[in-house]
């Protein structure tokens, strides 16, 4: 779709008069209209107030001419997948695993080859197949290819450290010790859980990015620990067979 159309429909969606729209991005309602009759396009700056006005990304409001790639992990991005900084601003070169509130999750390549072989194994890939195809791909991608001069000084991993040993401090009864968390994305790990009232709560922002991991109970009733984490709180959880039957034990602040 071209943006003259892009442009069209996200004021319509959301119910604003050109002038009214010109309003929020500083312009004239006769610049509106000329970008709405193919005329011209929104200059740079004017890009970004329109992203941020209609929460989709620069890529999108010009039509995706650009085929966006997950520059830590590979992934094909859609707007959905599309990280963002601390400010909620898009950052289109990575998706909201890899990269989230203005900070990279992944420092160490065999963690996210880790990661990604749980999920690719089973899709048209063996285990070994997916681990030979990452270790491949991902020293071809900008972010490992610059990583050294991305990094932090380490301090995203002191916290995830952190977060950690937090967790095993907590001493759940069947839990194993907690070595590692993954980044995950909300809307995947956002289960309702049954409080005494009755109601069934979700806890978590959907576009949120969290740290945490799953983990088998050692109490051989086949079920599993679920951890997630952010500077806020922790959360353990314990559920059966892809979910059933939730059972939130622990919400902690921090």
């Amino acid at each position: 779709m071209d943006t003259k159309n892009i442009i069209f429909e996200l004021r319509t969606k959301h119910g604003m008069s050109q002038d009214e729209l010109a309003e929020k991005v500083f312009v004239t309602r006769q610049a509106v209209s000329r970008w709405e009759t193919g005329d011209t396009v929104p200059n740079t700056e004017t890009l970004k107030q329109l992203s941020s006005l209609f929460d989709v990304s620069i890529n999108e409001l010009l039509g995706s001419p650009r085929k966006l790639v997950c520059q830590c992990c590979g992934m094909p991005l859609d707007n959905s997948l599309i990280s963002r900084e601390k400010d909620g601003s898009f950052n289109e070169d990575y998706c909201k695993w890899c990269y989230a509130d203005g900070q990279y999750t992944y420092h160490n390549m065999d963690d996210l080859i880790d990661v990604c072989v749980k999920h690719m194994a089973g899709q048209g890939f063996t285990e070994e197949q997916a681990r030979e195809y990452m270790k491949d791909m991902l020293p071809k991608l900008n972010y490992w290819k610059n990583h050294k001069e991305l990094e932090d000084s380490g301090e995203f991993e002191r916290f995830k450290k952190q977060l950690i040993d937090e967790f095993n401090a907590l001493n759940v009864k069947g839990m194993p010790k907690v070595e590692k968390l993954n980044a995950l994305v909300g809307c995947y790990v956002n289960i309702p859980y049954p409080m005494p009232g009755g109601n069934a709560v979700k806890l978590l922002d959907d576009s949120a990015t969290y740290l945490g991991n799953q983990l088998e109970s050692e109490l051989g009733d086949g079920r599993c620990f679920g951890l997630l984490a952010n500077a806020d709180f922790l959360l353990v959880a314990s559920y059966g067979k892809d979910g059933a039957e939730p059972e939130l034990l622990l919400y902690k602040k921090r």
